[in-house]
């Protein structure tokens, strides 16, 4: 896959575990140019990391080389125009430091940096209650979950459309408790899931009529990254992943990374509105193979 020449603007990158990351390795394998969106309040503890050498034995490619990206930007995709920003945040010592991280703003100066890009991702979620059952979730977080983890990617599409070249293409990344219950992951996040998976094929038809856009998502299986472990039940999705999923080994997020770099590639240039499951085939099942259910019961004597 040969993606010299192409741009991509990748929002969601906070460490070197997570499956922005992952995709930003693989399109930089590829040769693409890599900008980062990163949350403002920890954009430090990411420079910090990456400058210290912290990230060096994660960013090395095939070849040998690092990967390297052309410049980060700090992000909040809560909020879409700097007047939507509550002034309580715009104090806050983590976000007073910097300006223009609205995604509005965002888009605005990366076409002031970089002009046209190819590619967006979108790897930004976040639900306030997300260890709460539904039942127990209030307005609040439900909404700052929908807002956070589908209308981003939204918002993104809207202000980065018109910056995108011919034949751009973005991504997002779901779970499958958009269509399945999941017990555990609550907040609302189930229903951003389901939002964002929605939105994936009404943008398809929006942005591919106006700008020649593809849209895809991808439904990635449980991975063990920091941001994935504040769920709190992490590592039992994993082990139950790996017991009852077609394919009996642990997911990698480089397998995602590649599923990702292909999609946004020309070699996926008919494939819009999708949703490509990237989880050892886990979606695929009806049962857990491994449920005490189906182990066979020995009969009662008979007396």
């Amino acid at each position: 896959m040969n993606l010299k020449g192409k741009k991509a603007f990748i929002a969601g990158i906070g460490d070197d575990q997570g499956y922005g990351w992952a995709i930003a390795k693989a399109l930089a394998e590829a040769g693409c140019e890599i900008l980062i969106g990163t949350w403002a309040p920890i954009v430090k503890i990411f420079t910090t990391s990456w400058d210290s050498g912290k990230f060096d034995a994660s960013r090395m490619l095939s070849d040998g080389s690092l990967m390297n990206y052309t410049k980060l930007y700090p992000i909040d995709a809560s909020f879409d125009t700097p007047e939507e920003v509550p002034e309580e945040i715009k104090e806050n010592k983590r976000y007073k430091q910097y300006e223009g991280y609205t995604v509005s703003e965002v888009a605005a100066q990366i076409e002031k940096d970089q002009g046209k890009i190819d590619f967006i991702v979108h790897s930004l979620a976040n639900g306030p209650e997300v260890k709460k059952p539904l039942l127990e979730t209030s307005r609040q977080g439900y909404l700052a979950a929908i807002s956070a983890s589908a209308y981003s990617f939204v918002s993104m599409v809207k202000y980065f459309g018109p910056l995108m070249k011919e034949g751009g293409a973005a991504i997002n990344l779901t779970y499958l408790a958009s269509e399945r219950a999941v017990p555990g992951y609550g907040g609302g996040m189930s229903s951003a899931k389901a939002a964002l998976e929605s939105d994936t094929r009404t943008l398809a038809w929006e942005a591919g009529r106006k700008w020649n856009m593809r849209i895809n998502a991808i439904s990635a299986g449980a991975l063990g990254s920091r941001a994935a472990r504040a769920i709190g039940f992490i590592g039992a999705m994993i082990e139950y992943a790996h017991h009852n999923a077609p394919l009996q080994k642990d997911l990698k997020a480089e397998e995602v990374g590649n599923a990702a770099a292909f999609l946004l590639s020309p070699l996926a240039s008919a494939i819009t509105g999708a949703t490509l499951y990237v989880d050892n085939g886990m979606h695929a099942m009806g049962v857990a193979v491994d449920s005490p259910a189906l182990t066979p019961q020995e009969e009662p004597a008979l007396t």
